[in-house]
């Protein structure tokens, strides 16, 4: 597979490493282990999906799983590749192996990568996966291995299929050629057609722990420091979370939405503005996520509060406690606040759908907030 990877890639974190190019994996030995029983059976699954929420290593997993039964291809011609034996206890290869050299520069021919494609035409990325680029898939799979070896395909992330993609992949699925597997990887697997849940063996990966995570990231190249505390709550065990928040400030804006709703019901409209005119302009997209992202936390922890009334809470920015005991003091307020939470979702949702301001929205998101505390 020969594709040019100097465009932006749709299954990268921002200035994080793909994770094709990360050979380690902290967190899911649970997932790896499941997957090798099934190797070591002899009977392995045509298609595997593997799910949990957004940035715990689930397309590192994908990778690791690929490289693994790639390299296998060479397993009867013991010698011609130093080191081209697996160990079977763990998804572990060689570095040095030539299969791994290919699949990080996206050049090994049995490995198929089926992502959202760069538009050369309007030069951006296209907003989902076609029906043409699973038809790619099929026809990789007309394709037979030289070496009869295994024949991977990465579906990176199967939730951005089209409805005429699904249908088109969900062909492939029911009729799957000989030594291939097809590895789906899920942020929300309700989303997905039952007919692909069904035909496909499942890997639930797990939120990383604190020392995880922190692990992960400085692997990544991001140094966190005193905020790791902070960021591992915000992001709640996602390391590509934590890097989006990172890239975006987002701690620094959690901690700015706390004081501000601290003011609530008496909204200060002077603070409030700024955060929300931030979000405006071209390239303020991240920042305009990480801000409704952000908002949405601060909801979901007044609506917890208010259900739990917990004797101790663990604060995620100074003064979060006193903030959430004033404006979620009972259970019956705490349901008010999963009610706005949830509205507002899809007010954001139709915001997105019909093109609005950013700022507009956010704005209106921090209005509602001050009335729902004035109610």
């Amino acid at each position: 597979m020969n594709t040019e990877i100097s465009i932006p890639e749709s299954d990268r974190a921002k200035d994080a490493p793909h994770p094709r190019e990360t050979l380690s994996l902290l967190g899911q030995s649970q997932a790896e282990n499941r997957f090798l029983q099934a190797f070591d059976s002899g009977r392995l699954h045509h298609a595997w999906m593997i799910s949990g929420p957004v940035g715990i290593g689930k397309a590192t997993l994908a990778w690791r799983i690929a490289r693994f039964l790639l390299c296998q291809a060479n397993e009867d011609m013991a010698g011609l590749f130093a080191g081209a034996p697996n160990n079977p206890n763990t998804l572990d290869t060689d570095p040095s192996h030539p299969v791994v050299r290919r699949t990080q520069s996206l050049g090994e021919p049995r490995l198929f990568l089926c992502r959202i494609p760069w538009d050369e035409k309007a030069k951006r990325l296209k907003s989902a996966i076609s029906v043409e680029e699973v038809r790619k898939l099929k026809s990789f799979f007309n394709l037979s291995a030289a070496d009869g070896g295994w024949r991977v395909a990465i579906i990176d992330a199967a939730d951005q299929l089209t409805r005429s993609a699904a249908n088109a992949l969900l062909k492939i699925l029911e009729e799957p050629p000989e030594k291939v597997v097809i590895i789906l990887i899920s942020h929300q697997p309700s989303k997905l057609l039952p007919t692909i849940r069904s035909r496909c063996r499942d890997l639930r990966c797990s939120k990383l722990s604190q020392s995880d995570q922190m692990t992960a990231l400085h692997q990544a190249g991001f140094e966190v420091g005193a905020e790791a505390d902070t960021l591992s709550i915000l992001s709640d065990g996602s390391v590509g979370t934590a890097i989006r928040l990172i890239n975006s400030e987002g701690v620094i804006l959690y901690k700015s939405l706390v004081s501000l709703a601290a003011t609530a019901p008496s909204l200060d409209r002077a603070t409030a503005l700024p955060l929300a005119d931030k979000c405006t302009g071209r390239d303020a997209a991240a920042r305009y996520d990480v801000t409704v992202q952000m908002i949405s936390l601060l909801l979901a922890r007044l609506a917890i509060f208010g259900a739990l009334q917990p004797p101790v809470w663990t604060e995620a920015a100074p003064g979060e406690a006193l903030m959430l005991a004033k404006l979620a003091p009972n259970a019956a307020c705490g349901r008010k606040w999963a009610d706005l939470a949830q509205s507002l979702t899809l007010r954001v949702s139709h915001a997105r759908a019909v093109n609005l301001d950013p700022s507009s929205v956010i704005l209106d998101m921090l209005l509602k907030l001050n009335e729902t505390a004035r109610n």
